[in-house]
Formats: C-alpha cells, structure tokens, sequence
C-alpha cells in the first residue's frame, strides 16, 4: 500500500505538496475502511451460504425470497435485528457488558488490514504478519470473557468458561502448525509466504513432505476449534446453554457477535489458504503481480476460500457435537503432540536441505527434502 500512495504523491500534484503523514494517515483509514466493507459483505453472504447449503443438505430449500436466490436475506436479517429492542439485563455489569461485543468485533476485523487478498493488495505488508493475525485473534478470548462474566447469567458463565478453555487449548496446535510454515518459508510475512509457493502446484507448502501435509489438517482442525465450529461449539451448544457467552445479548450488540464469528472464518480460510495453498497461485507458472492480473490473482484466492468455508459448513451439518472432555482430549493428547512432531520433522526437513543432504540420504527423502 506504501507503494500506491508513493506513486499517488508523486503523481498528482496537490496530493504531494501534502505533509507524507498525513496523506499516509488518510490512506491507511481509506483502505482500512474498504476492508472492512469487504470482510462485512463477504461475512453476511457466507451466512447466506451456509443457510443454503444446510437446507439442501437437509432436504429443504433454505433463504431464496429476498433478493436473486436470496443473495440479500442477511441484509433483511440485519434490518430486523436493527429494528429490535436493546436490552441489558437488569443485573448485568453494564460498562463491560457493553463494551463486550466491540472488542470481540475488533479482534475479529482488525486482522483483515494484515492480510493479502492478492499480491500487493494488502494493507499493511508486514514482515510479522502472521505473528500479528495469530495475536489480533486473540483478543476475541478477553471479549468473550467479558460478555460472559457481565452478563450475570449462568448459562453466559458456563459459555464463556467453556470458550476460554477450548481457545486458549487449542491455540497451542494452531500456533505450532502456523510455525511449521514460518520454519519452510523463513518468513512470517504472508506475501513472502505465498511468493515462495508459485510455480506448479507441488510448490504449495501442503504437498512439501508429510510432515506440513500433517500441518495443515492439524491448523485446520485447531482452527475449527478456535472459531466454535462445529463439532467444536460447546460454548454455544443450543441444547445445553441455550446461546452461551451472548445469550444476553439483542439486537445490534447479537449481530456484532455474529458478524465477527463468520468474519473470522473468512480470516481463517483466507490464512490457510496462504499459508499452505499457495494463496493466490493458481498452481502453475504465471505472473499475477502487475495490472489485471493482480485481481486475476485475488479471484483465486477466493475461490479457495470459498471451497474452505464450505467445508467448515459441511463438517458442521455433518458431525454431531462433541462432548468437553473429548474435545480436550483430542488438543491436548492428539493434536498437540502430533503438532510437535510436525514442526522437529519439517525443522530437520530444512536443516537437511541446507546441509546438503535433502536429497543424498534415505531419511532426508523420507522427510520429503526440499
């Protein structure tokens, strides 16, 4: 983005005889605010799309009155939730309770500024960029939290407990297979990443040996659970806690926290797919890096975002819900330790490369050597 207001100044006259800080400061919240637009469109049509694809996989039809096949219905739902009452409860700890939502929906979008939908179509290029998205993420947990504990209500306590206990677990997996990644790339920045997965298709990191094809089930799975995907929804499991941490909540403070959960599964879909599907390579050798081919590039990337949303959404109308102490189990006693062995194997995977013996010895080709 640094480039295209460089370019802008120098280009328009009025434009350079600004302070740079200021035309930096402007161009910053602009795109920020495209951004924004972007991953709130995309949000409410993947509310869309799985509301489909659960009714056909159910038998029924699904939302298909308002709009062609229904394309606008989260508008109409977001209308409606607007025009609903606000309530907070009587005995809830107000200041935080409503402070609650804003938190969880900026550490849902704020991570999007960090993220490339193409190449140079990014924000904010980090050379810590994945290190930025993995923290920003993060925040959800402390919002969740606050919702849970202000809300005064049991069912809102349990949720929220329930949801600090699965993240924060399943956290360690998801970092540990993202670092997996960071160890083959030598980066943590997400353009550099995809750069080095371009060419034919065995150059995405998920075919670069067993042990980051293992990474990237394992980041997915993490990742599921980190969104409160099903099977992994205990903190809102509707038979047992009613709605969880935001059973308080109404109205606009409710469609905040929807909102952020299908944005963060965006962000999640998009993260995989830079990180192991080569972003917005299409698998074989092409330039995307100037003019329309840039968009030609981000059009790709969607594509495979769109086919990673939509199997989070057939996973969940697939899998019955699992119970707490499997969920943990499966973190801390599978995926955890399998996570691991990930990271030692891909770690000895470069080492063996660098020193020359990726290719020369049986085990550097087990390994899958560089």
């Amino acid at each position: 983005m640094q480039f295209w207001l460089d370019e802008l100044r120098t280009s328009v006259d009025w434009i350079g005889a600004l302070p740079a800080g200021f035309v930096y400061t402007i161009g910053i919240v602009v795109v920020c605010k495209i951004v924004l637009v972007y991953a709130s469109l995309l949000a409410g049509e993947t509310v869309w799309l799985e509301r489909r694809i659960s009714g056909r996989m159910q038998a029924r039809i699904g939302p298909n009155r308002v709009g062609p096949q229904g394309l606008l219905q989260f508008l109409a739902d977001g209308v409606k939730l607007l025009a609903k009452e606000d309530i907070i409860p009587a005995t809830a700890d107000k200041p935080i309770f409503l402070a609650a939502p804003i938190i969880v929906f900026v550490g849902a979008f704020a991570a999007f500024a960090v993220l490339p939908f193409g190449d140079g179509l990014v924000a904010a290029d980090m050379n810590v960029g994945l290190f930025v998205i993995l923290s920003l993420t993060s925040i959800e947990v402390v919002g969740i939290i606050m919702a849970g504990w202000a809300s005064n209500s049991k069912w809102a306590v349990l949720g929220a407990m329930r949801e600090v206990a699965q993240m924060i677990s399943y956290e360690l997996p998801l970092g540990i297979s993202a670092l997996s990644i960071v160890i083959l790339a030598g980066t943590m920045n997400l353009t550099d990443i995809v750069h080095q997965q371009e060419g034919p298709i065995w150059n995405w990191y998920v075919f670069r040996g067993p042990f980051a094809f293992a990474s990237f089930f394992i980041f997915f799975t993490a990742a599921l659970a980190a969104l409160k995907r099903a099977p992994f929804d205990l903190p809102e499991a509707e038979s047992e806690l009613v709605a969880g941490f935001h059973t308080e909540y109404t109205g606009f403070r409710f469609a905040v926290f929807f909102l952020a959960e299908y944005a963060a599964m965006i962000l999640f879909a998009i993260l995989t797919s830079v990180l192991f599907l080569g972003g917005w390579s299409p698998g074989f050798p092409v330039d995307l890096s100037e003019g329309l081919a840039r968009w030609a590039g981000a059009l790709i990337l969607f594509l495979k975002t769109i086919f990673l949303l939509g199997v989070m959404i057939w996973i969940r109308w697939s899998l019955p819900r699992f119970r707490i102490d499997r969920v943990m189990y499966l973190c801390y006693k599978v995926l955890l330790p399998l996570s691991v062995v990930c990271a030692v194997g891909i770690a000895l995977q470069v080492l063996f490369a660098i020193t020359g013996l990726g290719t020369d010895s049986a085990f550097g080709r087990w390994l899958g050597g560089m």
